[in-house]
């Protein structure tokens, strides 16, 4: 039987059993501190049967949850978290190697190098131009078996080509057009708030994208939820120092990205970055960072403000697999906090919404199409009563941001409510003769 099941069925019956035979309780400073333990108790707020009637942990597929209504699955969601945490049964066992991790990166002429993470360092090297321009680092949290992670991730991968191979998205449109381009995107350097960096020979950013497939190493939920992100998170710092002692890679040209259980990783890989260099690195963007049920109570434990220089973070499932506390610098609630976004079918879906706004946001030309206030609630920001406010999620946030941001998205993409309909039109249009992301990944 699953351990959580086991001990919250144990902790069930003794609470019963402690609840019938105990007698009146003289009342004494512990008194309150024992109300409050047994409180946590799962029988406080759970009956033994529906403990009973929980799946354990190696039962549930993940695959499930992408079956299941948003509804139906944060419910069994925020269960088993909630059990987690009361029990604390759970242990973060599951931490696989460098070694162990498929990566791969995409050179500025759209090749893609497939390779294990502990050999990034030599891989980048052997690249003349990674590490010169922006390198950006993104790190999966979720196995691309699941249909939603595999379009997200696709969706990110396509958006980075195009914005880092102006030959590509040039010869895509006749000269006429890119001259216009040129000249929009010319304007819109100038008005850009961010601290975007752009190749000197053309008007966009030029660079590398190296994609970390840390959730392809995750077979079903058990191993999701025994992950044990600090452990992962410090293999992926001590690999991010050696590309940056051994490349010409500057950190502050480094962006980090990670969705899902990836974003948790990315943070703890930036306390590692720090630690070994007493430098932080430039950036982390947290795209829905997912709830941590096995972890130490004595580590810090997730993404937080302070693992990078600038820390952004997008919540789409902030009440269900995603959290809902402050990660960032800055936090982007769309719609607010939710168990999913609206258009989303279910969680999983859901959770990579995030991933979907933040590429749609990398497509030259939709940098500003998330408009976002600062506001406390979805409430105060649809009433208009907000400080006034208004920065730009995605790519183009600026790193003077704090607080806590609201704003509304569409419910298919294009998502951004600033969207210009025809940059959304040429935006694939450099995809066709791109590689596929694999023989697995393709629809």
């Amino acid at each position: 039987m699953n351990p959580l099941r086991t001990v919250c069925l144990m902790m069930g019956v003794l609470a019963l059993a402690c609840a019938n035979s105990a007698g009146p309780r003289p009342m004494n400073m512990n008194s309150n501190r024992n109300t409050i333990k047994n409180s946590m108790k799962p029988t406080s707020w759970m009956s033994i049967s529906t403990l009973q009637s929980l799946p354990s942990l190696k039962e549930i597929k993940l695959e499930q949850l992408e079956n299941m209504s948003a509804f139906e699955g944060a419910d069994l969601i925020n269960r088993l978290y909630h059990l987690s945490q009361a029990t604390q049964a759970l242990e973060p066992t599951y931490a696989p190697k460098a070694s162990e991790i498929p990566a791969f990166l995409v050179t500025p002429d759209n090749q893609k190098i497939e390779f294990q993470l502990n050999e990034l360092p030599r891989i980048a090297r052997e690249q003349p131009h990674c590490g010169k321009q922006d390198v950006t680092v993104f790190i999966t949290g979720l196995p691309s078996k699941l249909e939603s992670a595999k379009k997200a991730t696709r969706s990110l991968v396509q958006a980075y080509m195009q914005r880092y191979n102006e030959n590509n998205y040039a010869a895509q449109n006749s000269a006429s057009s890119s001259n216009s381009h040129h000249q929009n995107k010319k304007q819109q350097r100038n008005n850009n708030d961010s601290d975007e960096k752009y190749d000197s020979n053309s008007q966009q950013p030029s660079g590398c994208l190296i994609v970390v497939k840390f959730g392809d190493t995750i077979a079903d939920f058990e191993e999701y939820a025994t992950v044990d992100t600090e452990k992962v998170g410090k293999e992926v710092g001590k690999v991010l120092v050696q590309l940056t002692e051994k490349t010409n890679c500057n950190r502050d040209n480094l962006h980090v990205i990670g969705s899902n259980l990836g974003a948790n990783i990315a943070g703890a890989a930036g306390r590692q970055y720090t630690k070994e260099t007493d430098h932080q690195l430039r950036r982390i963007t947290g795209l829905d960072p997912a709830k941590c049920f096995a972890k130490d109570p004595e580590t810090l434990t997730g993404l937080a403000r302070g693992d990078a220089e600038f820390v952004d973070v997008i919540h789409t499932t902030a009440n269900s697999m995603g959290t809902s506390a402050r990660s960032g610098d800055v936090d982007f609630y769309p719609e607010g906090p939710n168990e999913a976004v609206p258009g989303a079918d279910n969680i999983i879906e859901s959770a990579m919404r995030a991933t979907r706004y933040f590429a749609e946001s990398v497509v030259p030309g939709n940098e500003r199409n998330f408009p976002a206030e600062s506001a406390h609630s979805l409430n105060e920001y649809k009433s208009s009563n907000t400080s006034g406010r208004r920065i730009y999620m995605g790519i183009n946030t600026t790193f003077k941001a704090e607080g806590d941001y609201m704003l509304q998205v569409n419910t298919k993409s294009p998502f951004g409510r600033s969207t210009p309909a025809q940059k959304q039109q040429n935006a694939h249009g450099v995809h066709n003769k791109s590689w596929k992301m694999s023989s697995q990944d393709d629809e």
